[in-house]
């Protein structure tokens, strides 16, 4: 399968760069996660989002949708049109928005009560209980919005089928 894949890609296992791969889609990625929390919300809500969200991580979850796209389309994402890159990044925001949800919950003093996280203060710690539930809820519904956004080109059934499938994942 992954041999087919980067066949249809316009590469071979020997000719293929992991690490330059994951390199230009984290780039990608954070731009457009950066993007996607660059919305309209009182400060007090959004900074404790942005720091939980855009602190890193190995951002597997949406490297790993990338490279699903890109196999299933047979193309790599910076080759596909900009309707199909915008509606694959947005829907790898929306999954890292759902992952950063849960450890934002989970790290609250009635779960783990999680002080440090990736070496620093956990958004709870930074910002208090009552918004790190706030953000971490936010996100949650950041997720839905962007694989429901009508700007993606995408076929309404398509983008139905994608939250359902999110939302029963992650419930």
């Amino acid at each position: 399968w992954a041999a087919q894949s980067l066949g249809r890609l316009g590469m071979s296992a020997s000719t293929f760069d992991a690490a330059r791969w994951q390199a230009r889609r984290l780039d990608e990625f954070e731009w457009a996660l950066d993007q996607a929390l660059s919305l309209q919300a009182p400060e007090a809500l959004l900074a404790p989002m942005r720091y939980a969200a855009l602190d890193g991580g190995k951002r597997m979850r949406p490297l790993l949708l990338m490279a699903a796209a890109e196999a299933v389309a047979g193309l790599d994402t910076e080759r596909m049109d900009a309707t199909a890159r915008q509606a694959v990044l947005q829907a790898a925001c929306a999954v890292e928005c759902v992952h950063v949800y849960s450890l934002m919950h989970d790290d609250l003093p009635c779960m783990d009560d999680d002080a440090m996280r990736r070496g620093r203060p956990t958004t709870h710690i930074q910002y208090g209980e009552a918004m790190a539930m706030l953000a971490g809820d936010a996100l949650q519904t950041l997720a839905f919005e962007l694989l429901s956004a009508p700007q993606t080109g995408v076929l309404p059934a398509v983008q139905v089928a994608w939250v359902r499938t999110l939302s029963q994942a992650s419930g």
